[in-house]
């Protein structure tokens, strides 16, 4: 295990808009504001996008299971980002649904924003961490590093 010690900074509330892209939006936000480290809740609706729903079949390196969502799903979810090479990383994952259908995954290249999507995003100062590639799970993991 790993771990860091960081301490609360600032908090933002955010409202992104119908058509925007919270992925873009949010990347965005982050490198204006100068955030490195972050949590992130949020809540609203969907379109046109794609999460990761798990592995294909459960094997390191993991080879990941798509499932694309059209039209309007409502979303909950939450983010993590560290900072990379790259600068600021996210890690999106969410509860997806629309009617009685039901995705759970990570948010990737697309979400574009169904009428609105609050989200409340707690900046974590004084961390030691940042994402890395790791080339056995070829995955960006987080890699922290105990406070001195």
């Amino acid at each position: 295990m790993q771990y860091s010690e960081g301490r609360m900074g600032r908090v933002f509330v955010l409202r992104m808009d119908h058509g925007e892209d919270l992925i873009e939006s949010l990347q965005k936000f982050l490198e204006e504001k100068r955030i490195e480290s972050c949590t992130a809740l949020f809540l609203g609706a969907l379109r046109d996008g794609r999460t990761v729903t798990g592995p294909k079949r459960p094997e390191v390196p993991p080879s990941p299971n798509f499932e694309a969502y059209e039209s309007a799903w409502e979303v909950l979810g939450m983010a993590t980002v560290y900072p990379s090479a790259d600068g600021p990383r996210l890690h999106i994952h969410s509860g997806l649904g629309r009617g009685r259908d039901a995705l759970l995954g990570c948010i990737r290249e697309k979400a574009e924003v169904y009428l609105v999507v609050e989200m409340v995003l707690f900046e974590i100062c004084g961390l030691q961490a940042e994402r890395v590639w790791d080339e056995e799970m070829q995955l960006f993991l987080p890699a922290l590093k105990e406070r001195l």
